[in-house]
């Protein structure tokens, strides 16, 4: 077999092995399309029957009813717009942070062995109980909020990319010292390049953390977004409000998910 042949042979095996690939991933999406399909039919067709009682758990017709409600009357776009910005600040502020510590607890290893079993208690705390001190300290607004969805958050994501630098291949450390490198040139050419998958795999966790905190804060400190929707449509009985809002939510934590997929998948496709 000349190359010629095991070139073309090559090819076709690449391409069958794509067809497969996107066949596949076209049946899951399928599945998954099917799999919401039949919630969204079970639980309307509960409802329509008495099985459930709309008044507790709604339906998916009456869901979109409110939904158009919260459209038509604005309150979507002002509610969900406030904690989307929210989210957003707060996960720009928790890369940051934890991108500097993580950086810093690396670049001294006696700075991280003092405060590395701080990190790990701090992380351990349970975040809601935090928010009522956090109301003491900032008062009610956007300042408390923001900070709750970083206390979610930050410590871990801390704890996770130190130990990501920490494990980056030893012996291209040693040739930059080797080279006559220092600390700062070996974090620049070693260790931030090979801690760029670690650092998107702790984006993608800490978007969904930072969207958590928010609601948390929103729970006990605030006058719009959806978690004051949640807390007053379950104080005044409108859970079609609940659901609908919690629904929302869902679709905001899966879009930021995908964004930050999205360019996880950028950088592999670069790679």
């Amino acid at each position: 077999m000349n190359i010629v042949e095991k070139t073309v042979d090559v090819s076709t095996s690449q391409q069958i092995y794509m067809k497969l690939h996107r066949r596949h991933h076209h049946i899951v999406t399928l599945m998954r399309l099917i799999v919401l399909m039949l919630f969204l039919g079970l639980w309307e067709y509960s409802g329509h029957t008495g099985l459930i009682d709309t008044f507790f758990f709604s339906c998916p017709s009456m869901v979109i009813s409110c939904f158009a409600e919260m459209i038509l009357d604005g309150s979507f776009f002002v509610h969900t717009g406030i904690t989307l910005l929210e989210t957003l600040l707060s996960f720009l502020m928790i890369t940051l942070i934890s991108m500097f510590a993580a950086t810093i607890l690396w670049h001294s290893k006696t700075f991280s062995e003092i405060l590395e079993p701080y990190l790990v208690v701090l992380n351990s705390l349970p975040k809601s109980a935090l928010a009522p001190l956090f109301i003491v300290w900032l008062g009610t607004g956007i300042n408390t909020i923001i900070v709750a969805g970083v206390s979610v958050a930050v410590f871990g994501s801390i704890i996770s990319l130190y130990a990501g630098f920490k494990h980056v291949d030893s012996e291209k450390l040693k040739l930059i010292y080797t080279l006559g490198g220092n600390r700062f040139v070996a974090f620049q050419k070693v260790v931030l390049p090979s801690s760029i998958p670690t650092i998107l795999s702790n984006m993608k966790v800490n978007i969904g953390l930072a969207l958590v905190g928010v609601i948390i804060g929103e729970f006990l400190a605030a006058r719009r977004g959806l978690g004051y929707l949640i807390i007053y449509g379950s104080q005044v009985f409108q859970l079609n409000m609940v659901i609908t809002s919690i629904i929302i939510l869902c679709v905001i934590a899966m879009a930021l998910y995908q964004c930050i997929q999205w360019i996880e998948h950028l950088y592999k496709k670069r790679m």
